[in-house]
């Protein structure tokens, strides 16, 4: 039994999980209660489109996927799996989510989960188009023809009952700040960091109205996590090198409180039978990084791969000599991304706050 599993915040769920059999019907009951677990954002949780689509942002590579189940990296930006793979297994859905744009998959293999997602993209489609990755209307494209293919393969009926029941799940933001905004002059030339965060949110909410008018009703929008505390931001950090850049983390939190405060509210009232959660992963991973060793980590710094302060993507493919030993020592596998460890810390906090709304 997986450590999500024993973290399933409801006592009850839990006893049946470890009586028996019983954790068998439990699986089959969140099944039938949350049929397919159906995602859109950036490399937190792209499980591979990257690979299938003319990018540099892409980790199909080694030592990508090191801890995936036969070592086979798959385009995870991780050495395992990401955290919605860790909450479609919690589900009683398989334990690893597949790629919209894997040719090898058929409607059958994303019947109970798929990932639109893709790394290096953003809310605002600028952000996308800076390493010419899918934008986020490209991704609700996906999305409608995943309808039409599912309704065609399982019948209207049925089609439209996984689309009605299906779990959505959004994680998306960081690159529109760290990628975008703070890199980059045109948007900072057009807004305040506060406007951008209003600008950003009115796309959210426009992503979430579109879900909800093909038929989405269950939904979970994933909070931006310190970004400030990633290990690239820290080198990049220019007032206090090494530190966390607290202005991104502030920005983040910023966003988090609008989009939990206004945002969510708002959309619950004005979009009928729509059950629309907020996730907090900030606060969790601003824990482990702010003291690593009370959770069994030994580096929340660097990252596991290379130098582990600025390596990611084809970078930790040119440092695999300085490779960690032990990635569950690290909070992070490259300068980015979380290692699976930490991926399935942040799974628990998502499933402690959708698994009371959704089972």
């Amino acid at each position: 039994m997986s450590s999500l599993q024993r973290c399933l915040p409801w006592l009850i769920l839990l006893l049946v999980l470890r009586g028996g059999g019983g954790g068998t019907a439990v699986a089959a009951a969140a099944a039938r209660k949350v049929p397919a677990i159906i995602v859109f954002g950036d490399s937190s949780v792209d499980t591979g489109n990257n690979n299938f689509i003319p990018t540099i942002a892409r980790s199909n590579f080694w030592p990508y996927g090191l801890d995936f189940a036969d070592g086979h990296p798959t385009g995870r930006f991780s050495n395992g799996r990401l955290a919605t793979d860790f909450i479609s297994e919690a589900f009683g859905l398989p334990a690893s989510i597949p790629a919209y744009l894997d040719t090898t998959l058929t409607i059958d293999d994303l019947a109970a989960g798929v990932s639109f997602a893709s790394a290096s993209t953003g809310l605002d489609n600028a952000t996308a188009g800076i390493l010419s990755v899918i934008t986020m209307a490209e991704q609700l494209d996906y999305f409608r023809e995943y309808k039409l293919r599912l309704k065609l393969a399982k019948g209207d009926a049925r089609g439209e009952e996984i689309i009605r029941e299906a779990l959505y799940i959004w994680s998306i933001g960081t690159n529109d700040f760290i990628e975008n905004y703070y890199n980059l002059p045109e948007r900072r030339m057009q807004y305040t960091a506060a406007e951008y965060e209003a600008y950003l949110l009115g796309l959210a909410e426009s992503s979430i109205r579109a879900v909800h008018a093909l038929g989405g009703r269950k939904m979970d929008f994933t909070g931006l996590t310190p970004m400030g505390c990633l290990p690239a931001e820290r080198m990049g950090n220019r007032g206090d090198p090494g530190q966390c850049n607290e202005e991104y983390n502030a920005v983040a939190r910023s966003f988090n409180a609008k989009l939990q405060q206004a945002v969510v509210p708002k959309l619950n009232k004005e979009l009928p039978s729509l059950h629309l959660v907020y996730a907090d992963t900030y606060d969790v991973l601003d824990a482990v990084v702010r003291k690593p060793s009370d959770y069994g980590f030994e580096n929340a710094e660097r990252g596991c791969c290379g130098t582990g302060m600025f390596e990611a993507g084809y970078f930790c493919s040119l440092s695999t000599s300085l490779l960690c030993t032990n990635p569950d020592k690290y909070v992070f596998f490259d300068a980015i991304h979380p290692t699976e460890r930490m991926y399935n810390m942040l799974a628990d906090k998502v499933m402690n706050t959708t698994l009371h709304v959704f089972l």
